[in-house]
């Protein structure tokens, strides 16, 4: 059989620039609802922090009615892994573990991006997970500036970048049939990027590119469960899982962190363009 040719949506400079607006107000409502995660806070009381963030930009949620997703951000909580929907009676207790997935569209072009965060008290162990992740995606986006630096780069040298991370990190479990994507004048476009898998394969990373990218991981089992809302995935074992999400544009002079308030400057050095501002940051 042959395998479907993937349609990559390359973006010129001034197209990554809008997504570098609409990555920026993505940041602000990540860090809105960051610091208000505490014990009793509710994750419709996120949501709602999100929604206005989103709102008060001039930009829209790319979640809210996404094949009829019923809010503005995904709220996974402790074995919620992805999708799980915020609701006035999931109150944050001390010690859970939140990942929060938020994406705006903005003049027609999206970001997408996604933290875990601890609340109150939280094991060690937990954050731990969580660092790891996060440091598995900065090893992913880092993989990607250098492949397009060099002409050589291939999709799943971010895939086997991101997994050579979370294994030097521990023993967790790199979450099945979940990734990245690309990213664009849609929110999930080609191509999809494995947070597992042998480096130099797939598409060539080339200037123009946008990504997500996007590791999810676990305390336990990599195997999940959809319940029956249709959205909300969560670990067939029960184990605590995490996310955290980037959205990143490729161009000939190194990679753009559409998504991180100071464009990834401070995880990736001189990987990160000369045309990311030194001063840039969210209001």
């Amino acid at each position: 059989m042959r395998r479907p040719q993937l349609d990559i949506q390359l973006k010129t400079p001034e197209q990554i620039e809008k997504m570098r607006a609409a990555g920026l107000v993505v940041a602000a409502a990540l860090s809105r609802m960051k610091a208000a995660v505490v014990p009793g806070v509710s994750t419709a009381d996120l949501d709602a922090i999100a929604e206005s963030t989103i709102r008060e930009a001039g930009a829209v949620p790319s979640f809210l009615g996404y094949h009829g997703f019923p809010a503005s951000i995904c709220s996974s909580v402790n074995e919620q892994v992805v999708h799980a929907i915020p609701a006035a009676d999931q109150v944050l207790r001390e010690g859970d573990l939140i990942s929060i997935d938020c994406g705006a569209v903005l003049d027609g072009w999206h970001g997408d991006a996604a933290i875990t965060v601890g609340v109150g008290e939280t094991r060690p162990q937990l954050l731990r997970m969580a660092a790891v992740a996060e440091d598995a995606m900065w090893a992913g986006i880092a993989a990607a500036a250098r492949g397009v630096a060099s002409g050589k780069g291939r999709l799943t040298d971010i895939s086997h970048a991101v997994e050579s991370a979370v294994r030097k990190g521990g023993r967790y479990g790199i979450v099945d049939g979940y990734g990245g994507h690309g990213i664009g004048t849609e929110m999930h476009q080609d191509p999809h990027v494995l947070n597992h898998g042998r480096p130099g394969r797939g598409p060539a990373l080339v200037p123009g590119m946008a990504l997500a990218i996007e590791p999810m991981i676990t305390m336990g089992s990599p195997r999940t469960v959809e319940l029956d809302d249709g959205w909300t995935v969560i670990t067939r074992d029960r184990s605590v899982a995490a996310h955290v999400e980037h959205s990143i544009a490729l161009l000939p002079d190194g990679v753009w962190v559409l998504t991180a308030p100071d464009g990834g400057r401070a995880r990736l050095g001189d990987l990160v363009t000369p045309r990311q501002p030194a001063g840039d940051s969210i209001g």
